[in-house]
């Protein structure tokens, strides 16, 4: 697992997401063909060969072939639902295919920051190979790192100044209520406008908007916040590495 791409308080960076298909068909026909190639990415056969060159092509056609925006997460916790944003294409269709190509069924939730977010994707015991690329950020001002948001891990500004996402290490936002003053501080200092609506979320359920315009929010959970919680009071070590393995699972669901 890289230890190089981690949380950071206020101005770091979070990784995230990247998978396949797999289809087969039987004939020589286009349309057979094309299908069995969906097949085998799902399978998990494609992801090794995505590279930054391709990726965005890649996603693109995964994206419009699979419209899947509903995931659970489980843990020994408990299960975590997110829905993912059809507006943020490429990491939703990045999720979406690392999901069912099985790849984040050996992952786990290797970094915890109690009060300011969990991430996970990554493990040290993976043997499914993937694709070295990133996925290019697709930041969308209307969504914000709220408590319960879903956002992609990345590389620090200095060797990623185009802020592209991690290909499959993702991050759940915990975080505090803020006031006024804070929240007109974080639009300053990232030359952004909150909403009314961005702020009353903000001062009553809360949120890191340290992180806001930095990494792609691209969902966010709809059941299992105090699974979420759970996994955030895992005693960790110096490193804010839980001291007992949290594994997790994703599966694709239709509600």
């Amino acid at each position: 697992m890289n230890k190089n791409i981690l949380i950071k308080q206020v101005s770091a960076a979070l990784l995230a997401a990247g998978s396949l298909l797999f289809t087969a068909a039987c004939t020589q026909d286009k349309t057979e063909a094309a299908d069995t190639e969906v097949e085998e990415a799902d399978k998990g056969l494609a992801i090794s060969k995505s590279t930054s060159e391709t990726i965005v092509d890649d996603l693109t056609k995964y994206g419009e072939q699979h419209q899947d925006s509903i995931a659970v997460i489980s843990t020994r916790h408990g299960d975590i639902k997110v829905r993912l944003y059809k507006d943020v294409p490429l990491h939703r269709a990045n999720f979406v295919r690392l999901t069912k190509a099985g790849f984040y069924d050996q992952g786990e939730f290797y970094r915890v920051v109690k009060g300011f977010a969990v991430q996970g994707g990554d493990s040290d015991n993976r043997t499914m190979k993937m694709g070295n690329y990133k996925v290019p950020q697709e930041y969308n001002p209307k969504y914000i790192h709220k408590k319960g948001a879903l956002a992609m891990a990345r590389y620090g500004d200095e060797r990623n100044p185009d802020k592209e996402s991690s290909s499959h290490n993702f991050y759940i936002v915990l975080g505090e209520p803020r006031d006024a003053g804070q929240l007109a501080g974080y639009e300053q200092q990232h030359n952004m406008k909150y909403t009314p609506e961005q702020k009353e979320i903000y001062k009553t359920i809360g949120g890191e908007p340290g992180l806001d315009s930095e990494y792609t929010v691209f969902g966010e959970v709809i059941e299992g916040m105090d699974v979420v919680e759970k996994i955030a009071e895992e005693p960790v070590d110096s490193q804010d590495w839980p001291r007992q393995v949290v594994k997790h699972t994703v599966k694709m669901t239709n509600k």
